[in-house]
């Protein structure tokens, strides 16, 4: 049986990673354990991407080769996705050997069928983006997606016949509405499609940092049709092509829904079954910059709140798909309020109650009756609808709906008073509390892997012995 296939997008090493990079990761590995969860094989795809000038330019400006400065900041994505409980199940670079040898069996194969030409190149091109441009799309020689300087090229160069499959590519979106996620996102790429597909420059002369192009090595290959290729190259042998989702940031969709796929209709394997972009991250309002220094560093947060705080707040503060803004306040609000007074007090108070009362024995069991007891019930079906679906918000809004009637029961059946008067309506107030949180510990596994794994042996040993999420005062 073919593996659930799931992939980030493979990352720029020209940097450290930051918000963006994790926020993409995050979401694939949530994805990945739910899939798990239900004893689904998954092939979980992450990597580097390590070809171009841009690359070249930093390792320069740094004092390494190309080759010292992308072995050197490829770790800083492997710490930081350990740090991050990521479960990849295989890391790829484009500087590979396996990866290399695949791209130029590609470049020699579409070479071969047409689909790759020689011809010559002129137009603009901006080095932050790796990205070429046409004359109408160029304003006062500035890029129109970052806004900096682009360079006029002249090069002798070979071209991938993008305009090729242009109806097919819309054809395939009409008969896959499944394919370009979000649906509203969708209207974009077949506009774009729609606008008329030109031919692609897929090689260079000018850039010797990148993969050379079998049998004429003046040229190394276009660093986007070589990265692209990672998701390919890394299933060769795996049984699990097509890819289920590819995870992405808005600003590849086009290289991803246009560009990825017309490659792989002139390979003739089949398309990915779905492209899902989700949208950009603004800090206290204003959009991550070098310049402005505030890129987000997930260490810090990491050190300061723990790993899982920082998954939940990245996929609890904004539906995945939209954009979205970042701030300490938030995060440091939202930690008190639904980590360390929710979920923390809901765990503390229930087991201490078992304690006090020497009920500890007792299992649980759902009172169908209840409020609490009507969303058990019902949480499977939703739970498993909304992280099918990818709406991985919605799943953590349903999970504290349940942390937050568990916590109004406490409050309205006071169990302090039932010891009292009534001690078998005690035992099934909390025998319905105990399935609230196993019910909850199971769902926060995909999430808050760390946390689930407390809960369980909290629930095993029916005893707390620290705080799941201590408050903080505000002065870390």
């Amino acid at each position: 049986m073919k593996k659930f296939y799931i992939t980030t997008p493979i990352y720029y090493v020209n940097d450290k990673p930051h918000l963006g990079h994790s926020y993409t990761t995050i979401a694939a590995d949530i994805l990945a354990r739910y899939c798990r969860s239900k004893n689904v094989e998954v092939f979980y795809l992450t990597g580097t991407d390590e070809h171009g000038s841009k690359i070249a330019e930093a390792a320069s400006k740094n004092g390494f080769t190309p080759q010292e400065w992308v072995d050197k900041n490829v770790e800083e994505f492997k710490l930081l996705w350990e740090r991050l409980n990521i479960s990849y199940d295989y890391f790829i670079r484009t500087t590979g050997e396996k990866h290399v040898k695949k791209v130029q069996e590609v470049f020699s194969k579409l070479l071969k069928t047409g689909d790759i030409y020689k011809g010559k190149y002129s137009g603009w091109y901006c080095v932050a983006c790796e990205s070429y441009y046409t004359d109408t799309q160029i304003l006062s020689f500035a890029c129109p997606d970052c806004a900096k300087e682009v360079w006029k090229l002249e090069e002798e160069s070979y071209f991938f016949k993008l305009s090729k499959y242009q109806d097919a590519l819309l054809e395939y979106y009409e008969k896959h509405p499944e394919f370009l996620q979000p649906s509203w996102r969708a209207l974009e790429m077949k506009n774009f499609v729609k606008s008329g597909l030109k031919d692609l420059s897929v090689s260079r002369t000018k850039v010797k940092w990148g993969i050379t192009v079998p049998g004429d090595e003046a040229h190394t290959i276009y660093v986007w049709f070589d990265a692209l290729l990672n998701y390919l190259s890394a299933a060769e042998g795996k049984n699990i092509w097509p890819c289920d989702v590819h995870f992405i940031g808005k600003e590849i969709f086009k290289f991803h829904a246009v560009i990825w796929s017309a490659m792989l209709m002139a390979l003739g394997e089949k398309l990915p079954k779905t492209v899902f972009a989700h949208g950009w991250w603004t800090v206290n309002g204003e959009k991550m910059s070098k310049s402005k220094g505030n890129f987000v560093n997930p260490h810090t947060f990491i050190d300061n709140y723990g790993c899982d705080a920082y998954r939940y707040f990245v996929m609890s503060q904004i539906p995945f798909g939209q954009d979205g803004d970042f701030s300490e306040k938030s995060f440091f609000d939202k930690y008190n309020s639904n980590l360390a007074n929710n979920l923390g007090n809901l765990i503390s108070r229930t087991f201490s109650m078992l304690e006090k009362f020497s009920l500890q024995d007792i299992k649980a069991e759902v009172d169908k009756e209840s409020s609490l007891g009507k969303l058990i019930v019902d949480f499977d079906k939703k739970y498993s609808k909304f992280m099918e679906s990818i709406e991985f918000i919605k799943a953590l809004e349903l999970i504290w709906e349940v942390i937050n009637e568990a916590n109004k029961t406490i409050d309205s059946e006071k169990p302090w008073n039932l010891f009292k008067i009534d001690k078998v309506k005690l035992e099934k107030v909390l025998k319905n509390l105990l399935s609230a949180i196993e019910i909850v510990s199971k769902s926060l596994s995909c999430f808050m892997p760390e946390t689930s794994e407390k809960i369980k042996k909290i629930i095993m040993d029916r005893k707390v012995t620290e705080p799941l999420f201590p408050r903080k005062d505000g002065k870390d």
